[in-house]
Parts: structure tokens; sequence; C-alpha cells
């Protein structure tokens, strides 16, 4: 494997833009490059095509609130503080260091995007109570009415 750190032989080098706003710089980006399985014919036994992209969470320049969030949404992704994506869909190096730069980027908004509000309990209408009693009984009734057949000889 070999390890690569953006902006040392690439069009894919350069910061992050998680959102607008929000960029990682290219230095704290560490890519590694290995052989990919799957299908590529003969270039995929000489050809180190499936990336992993990795980003140190705990070392970053972001502000502490913005850190602490990150750290506490992705807390079971992490490995030593950072947070790892890997992609070897594509045949093209290129390819898959843009797929795997994406997937950070999407990984991140969601584990920035504020919470859902918390859920209001409600109690069904009196109306609706009765409807679902009303339709109980109605089943019942149909249910009575299937009993065995008597001859009446």
């Amino acid at each position: 494997m070999t390890g690569v750190r953006p902006g040392q032989n690439g069009a894919v080098a350069g910061d992050l833009e998680v959102r607008p706003g929000m960029v990682l710089p290219a230095d704290e980006l560490v890519e590694r490059f290995s052989r990919s399985s799957g299908p590529g014919g003969q270039s995929v036994n000489t050809s180190d095509t499936r990336v992993e992209l990795r980003w140190d969470v705990a070392a970053s320049s972001l502000p502490a609130p913005v850190r602490a969030r990150l750290l506490a949404r992705l807390g079971g992704r992490l490995v030593d503080g950072a947070v790892s994506v890997v992609a070897s869909e594509h045949r093209s190096q290129l390819r898959n260091r843009e797929a795997a730069r994406g997937r950070l980027a999407a990984l991140l908004r969601e584990a920035l995007a504020p919470a859902p509000p918390p859920r209001r309990p409600t109690r069904p209408s009196r109306a609706a109570r009765e409807d679902r009693l009303a339709g109980k009984r109605r089943r019942g009734e149909v249910k009575r009415g299937r009993g065995a057949v008597r001859s009446d000889d």
C-alpha cells in the first residue's frame, strides 16, 4: 500500500468542501492506495485503484464545538480519533478518489446536521377510539356467525 497526501499527484488534490463555510484543509486528509478486488481485467493485478481516505477528527483544525459534535456523532466509526472511507467500485484511481471524497463529505454533513425535533406524544380522539371499538365489535360478530352449522333433523 502506498500513502499519499493530496497535492503530491493528482487532479483531486485540494481542500474538501463539506458544506458552505466548512472546508477540510488538504494537509489533514491522507489517502492510501491498494489493489482493488473485482473486475478490471489484467490491470487489476498491477494498479493500485482502491482508495482509503482518512481524516483525523480529534486533531483537526475545526472549531472546538464542531469537533466535539463530530466526535460524539461519529463515535462508532472512529479509530484512534480518525474516520476513514474506502472507495473501490471504479476501475480508475481518480474516480475512486473522487468517490471517497464525496462519501467523506456526505458522512460529515450528516453528522453535523441538527437533531430532529423531539416527538410530541398525542392521543387518539374519542371518535377514533369509538370507531376502533365498533370495528372490533363488528369483526367479532362476523366471526361468531361462522360457528358450526347445525342441521334441524
